[in-house]
């Protein structure tokens, strides 16, 4: 999934691109509560570098019986496979969560003062990033109570309710400490340091004994022999040496990998068939359910046709092993989920950038040989979330594209969203304190606070429809995973914001009436570059690269541009009483180096040129000042804001008769995370704490 989280935006100054979504800027109170008809509290709870907020389902009651029943049954597919996401992103993650949801049930303890606090925040972390490891930066978290306390609060429980998985109490602890504590130990979730076997320094559970030339050669040599439209090849399983040979251990249901979490998917999936909205729904979700039951890429493939071609519902879905940003090799992928159902009035407004593909792909600046002669079945949709599981919860996209396969791109078409309610809960949460604090002059402090909100929305919208559909590979180049190798993802997320920044500025949108006027995306260049040189370093501490895609991209488009522009003043780096800022001098001329930019890295997808693929993200995108990250976050420690934002889901209850039949779906509003948390593992917890 081509997809923007986050994982993105955390005041009118932040882009709202990112690998996961910040608080964004200028509350917007037009949206009441759905289910009560009043503003209810948004920010539930800050802890760490996050804040929980909690979102609506506006129209829920508006839904029919049947819509209702399909969002339950399809959302208790989405929380199913919870436990995959832990296991994926480390072998360790369920020991540890199990660990943690052992002491909050059973510890019988004091639960209060310093160090019970820093285990409260460690354990919300661990909940919040879907297991050890910080689900941005990649960098493990390391408790702030001591080894001594911990393991305390890990033997005051009965042995019972602990996860020793047949090791002794000793024994267990001491792995405990080790994973928790030890900095050295899978010390990245994911780590593309091209100085480093980038499979075997990663942690996460996608790999076991192999190196990186192996994996290459292995999907390599599946590519060679695949003929024309090949699949995915590794996208569902765990690639391991036995007896010195390689062995793919698939996640499928039955006897495969993550068996017992896809039986459980697969279950609510058939108990959604009845309630369909069409034969196309329908054989969708057969599709998926024969793929899960059978591990066969070329089935997923048949299913990511068929759900492209299912557009005429009110109801949609997303269920399965989709993103690789988290492979440092990008074949693997996460397993998550979401159930939408559409806002037909915001739908209709923005239809019109997906009706208008074929002008987007005919007036790019890319080469005319890598542009699309014909665009087929884009479509785009802004939706509200009923529910998100996986690597979408709790911290969540803003947008998202699929499938990802370029070939059935480019033979069936694409689907994207937009998450309106999402949207509407960072608006809730906002604030324009960081960019009061990080703009130039009162003249952006004015334009983002006049133009923040349908800058985001159009960026959103032009980024997941126009962008990740756009360009094609040339003949016989294989899919840039392939040649790109670990860059890949850094540059479709640099192509498709890249995109986005061109066409802004557009007369035809104003002509369509979906951006205000001509002076709005000034206001998103000035964003987006204040956050790609400058604010986005908040992130990370003092001496670090940068290691996430979104956070590489950004800085990437956005220092490629101030180095091709210096020559004629385009953007201007000011220092004022000690401090730094960006100041856009020409915002044409800048609108044209992005234009060179886009040109560029299409040509590097389409050629599949590895060398300039890594010339250009080393060159421009991994590297950073310590000076400029320490200035960053000592501006931001006066701010009373947060890096990242993250969700409490509502809870879908069915109502049901005397003889067990569903007569409505009623929604309740959940406000604690903990609560929330302990609710998902005990009813939602279907793997062993090892697989």
């Amino acid at each position: 999934m081509q997809k923007i989280k986050f994982f993105f935006l955390l005041l009118l100054s932040i882009s709202v691109f990112a690998a996961c979504q910040e608080s964004k800027p200028e509350a917007n109170d037009q949206n009441a509560d759905a289910q009560t008809g009043a503003e209810t509290k948004v920010l539930l709870d800050t802890f760490a570098d996050l804040q929980i907020l909690r979102y609506d389902l506006p129209g829920w009651d508006k839904l029919d019986l049947r819509q209702k029943t399909l969002i339950y049954h399809l959302s208790e597919a989405t929380l199913a496979g919870r436990d995959i996401i832990y296991d994926q992103h480390c072998k360790y993650n369920l020991t540890i969560r199990k660990t943690l949801e052992a002491i909050y049930t059973d510890y019988k303890g004091e639960r209060s003062g310093a160090e019970w606090d820093a285990f409260e925040t460690y354990a919300k972390r661990v909940w919040f990033s879907n297991g050890i490891h910080h689900h941005y930066n990649e960098v493990k978290m390391i408790p702030e109570c001591s080894q001594e306390y911990f393991t305390s609060l890990i033997k005051a429980c009965p042995e019972g309710s602990l996860p020793l998985n047949g090791a002794s109490m000793d024994d267990f602890v001491a792995t405990a400490m080790k994973v928790m504590y030890d900095t050295d130990f899978m010390a990245k979730r994911t780590n593309k340091d091209k100085n480093v076997d980038i499979v075997a320094a990663s942690a996460v559970n996608f790999y076991d004994g192999v190196s990186t030339p192996e994996v290459e050669k292995y999907y390599g040599d599946m590519l060679k022999n695949a003929g024309k439209n090949a699949p995915l090849f590794g996208l569902n399983s765990k690639l391991v040496k036995e007896n010195g040979k390689l062995k793919e251990l698939v996640w499928k249901a039955g006897d495969g990998m993550y068996g017992p979490a896809i039986d459980k998917i697969i279950m609510h999936l058939e108990a959604a068939i009845p309630f369909a909205e069409n034969d196309k729904q329908k054989e969708a979700i057969r599709l998926l359910i024969e793929y899960y039951q059978s591990g066969d890429l070329r089935k997923f493939d048949e299913y990511n046709i068929a759900w492209v071609k299912d557009t005429e519902g009110e109801i949609d879905f997303i269920n399965g092993f989709i993103e690789v940003y988290h492979d440092p090799k990008g074949i693997k992928a996460d397993w998550e989920a979401v159930v939408q159902y559409n806002d037909p009035d915001a739908t209709e407004k923005m239809a019109i950038i997906s009706s208008n593909a074929q002008y987007f792909e005919d007036n790019s600046p890319i080469m005319d040989e890598h542009k699309k002669a014909e665009v087929k079945g884009v479509s785009y949709r802004v939706i509200n979330v009923a529910m998100e599981g996986g690597d979408c919860a709790p911290s969540t996209p803003i947008g998202i594209n699929l499938p990802n396969s370029n070939w059935i791109r480019q033979e069936a078409g694409s689907k994207s969203i937009s998450l309106n309610n999402i949207e509407n809960a960072y608006n809730k949460a906002g604030g324009a304190m960081a960019t009061k604090e990080f703009a130039n002059d009162d003249d952006e402090i004015q334009r983002a606070k006049k133009y923040s909100e349908a800058c985001g929305k159009m960026h959103t919208a032009l980024h997941e429809v126009i962008g990740h559909a756009s360009g094609q590979l040339n003949d016989g180049i294989a899919e840039p995973n392939i040649t790109l190798k670990q860059y890949s993802s850094t540059l479709e997320e640099a192509r498709a914001d890249l995109v986005a920044l061109y066409f802004m500025p557009d007369p035809k949108l104003i002509e369509w009436g979906v951006m205000p006027d001509g002076e709005a995306y000034k206001a998103e260049y000035d964003s987006y570059i204040r956050n790609g040189l400058f604010q986005q370093y908040r992130r990370i501490n003092p001496g670090d690269d940068l290691e996430e895609d979104h956070m590489r991209n950004r800085q990437l488009n956005a220092a490629w541009a101030f180095e091709k522009g210096a020559a004629d003043g385009v953007i201007a780096k000011e220092s004022r009483d000690g401090k730094t800022y960006y100041d856009i001098k020409d915002y044409e001329k800048l609108r044209v180096i992005f234009g060179e930019l886009l040109r560029e890295i299409q040509r590097i997808k389409s050629e599949g040129d590895y060398e300039a693929a890594e010339a250009l993200v080393e060159g421009y995108g991994v590297k950073v000042d310590p000076e400029a990250v320490k200035e960053v976050k000592s501006r931001y420690a006066s701010l009373n804001t947060k890096a990242y934002s993250g969700f409490v889901q509502p809870k879908l209850v069915p109502v049901m008769d005397a003889d067990g039949k569903i007569t409505d779906v009623k929604v309740e509003i959940e406000t604690d995370f903990i609560q929330q948390m302990l609710r998902y593992g005990k009813e939602y917890s279907f793997l062993p704490p090892m697989n």
